[in-house]
């Protein structure tokens, strides 16, 4: 728990230091967001290598691994060094956001079914819910010391994992074996930096369409000549049969869509408190004030993460994911319909968070219904994949909305932008809570072999 926490923690420290990276830097804006940005990436990439890698004898050494990776490159983006170093650290430290998986292989295979579903479904809330936690502490550092102290949050939290991770994670059950496909993971890298950075680079989209469609058909093809190397191979990175599964690929869908609107809220009501008052509407609060409006977000949706393992056991799974959908889709009405006040602002935060929660905690019920515990890391990494993509699409098109509603000469967007940005979190909730109640309808057996 403690790891996946510090994972999140270390994973939302990018956000809030885009700004105070420019000015420490000396670059342009595009190119701090890259300290986002690859992380992200990185992160993406790693999460189905270190899952293969979990699921085989070497689990431990992968996690301690890992995490010394992160600590070193936490330790870069500390130092007094060139802002290269600086991406070359947040890389590094992206790479620790594949842990996650492997934290839910530990807790299947050590822990009793009941305790242990229990304790994976809190891990996959903590492991959204630390963003609470990270953005508002390194807006605080970053105001008081600088970028520099702000990252040092990172080399302390990792490297207190680093140690607990070494006193407490077991060794894998014998008997398992697991290689990387190395072909797969490569074409799956590229596909996922052409859609991240389709994501991330959003005046592509306005100014230069025809190549940014372009990339986006290469990604699709990447995709899937991915799916037919994984097809073909022995040790596949992804089990795609597995993922194929109705239930699989049902819960990676609704993943995906409720990914793209949980995302979107997030970033609509950060941006929106952080919006001059000059512009007519906005709180114009700084970077750590905006931060606090996320302490509901993190506070209701550990509530529902410690409500939802009770809850299960009267409600299943798909059914959860539907209602934690249409709570979500409430937060985005109550943004559209009310936000003149910061305590609504606060109010739509607490219920996106209490939503996400109990989504992100009743997610892989759905996916290890029918995932052997062999591959409960695999499984799981690839869910946390599609995730990202879809957190990435979220925030890329709340930012293209947003960008769309600005009149020209203004440097803000006209409010109703908000309104057109909630309104379409809305319909990527609607599709979510249909997607889930499409597999409550399927009764899939259990597979824990």
């Amino acid at each position: 728990m403690c790891i996946a926490l510090v994972v999140a923690a270390v994973g939302s420290i990018g956000a809030p230091l885009i700004t105070s990276v420019a000015t420490t830097f000396h670059v342009s804006l595009g190119s701090a967001q890259w300290t986002l940005t690859v992380a992200l990436l990185s992160g993406a990439v790693a999460t189905p290598v270190l899952g293969r890698l979990g699921a085989g004898p070497h689990r431990r050494a992968t996690i301690l691994v890992t995490l010394a990776v992160v600590v070193a490159g936490s330790a870069l983006t500390v130092l007094p060094l060139p802002f290269a170093w600086l991406l070359a650290g947040r890389a590094a430290q992206g790479v620790g956001l594949g842990l996650t998986a492997l934290m839910m292989g530990v807790a299947r295979d050590h822990l009793p079914e009941e305790r242990g579903a229990a304790v994976i479904a809190l891990i996959s809330v903590v492991s959204i819910m630390g963003v609470g936690v990270g953005y508002p502490l390194a807006a605080l550092l970053a105001e008081l010391g600088g970028v520099r102290a702000a990252y040092g949050l990172g080399l302390v939290v990792t490297a207190a994992a680093l140690l607990t991770a070494w006193r407490s994670i077991p060794e894998a059950p014998e008997g398992r074996s697991a290689r990387v496909d190395v072909a797969g993971a490569a074409v799956l890298a590229a596909a996922l930096f052409l859609v991240l950075f389709l994501a991330g680079e959003r005046s592509l989209w306005s100014r230069h369409l025809a190549v940014a469609a372009g990339l986006a058909v290469a990604a699709g093809v990447l995709l899937r000549v991915w799916a037919v190397v994984e097809l073909r191979s022995t040790t596949p990175l992804v089990d795609v049969r597995a993922v194929r599964h109705p239930a699989v690929a049902g819960a990676n869908l609704a993943t995906f869509v409720g990914g793209v609107g949980m995302y979107l809220l997030l970033t609509l009501i950060t941006r929106y408190a952080q919006t001059p008052q000059g512009a007519g509407y906005g709180f114009g609060l700084t970077t750590f004030v905006a931060g606090l409006v996320l302490i509901p977000f993190s506070v209701l949706g550990f509530v529902a993460g410690k409500l939802t393992p009770r809850v299960r056991k009267r409600i299943a799974d798909p059914l959860l994911l539907a209602g934690s959908a249409v709570v979500v889709g409430g937060g985005f009405a109550l943004f559209a319909a009310a936000r003149s006040d910061l305590a609504e602002l606060f109010v739509a935060m607490g219920v996106l968070g209490f939503g996400v929660g109990g989504f992100s905690a009743a997610m892989p019920g759905v996916i290890l219904a029918v995932t052997p515990k062999s591959e409960t890391s695999s499984a799981m990494s690839f869910n946390f994949v599609v995730r990202s993509v879809g957190y990435s699409l979220g925030s890329a098109i709340g930012g293209l909305t947003l960008a769309a509603g600005t009149g020209p000469g203004r440097l803000v967007p006209d409010d109703s932008a908000y309104t057109t940005a909630a309104l379409a979190g809305i319909g990527a909730m609607a599709i979510t809570t249909l997607t889930s109640l499409a597999l409550a309808r399927r009764r899939p057996s259990r597979t824990n072999p």
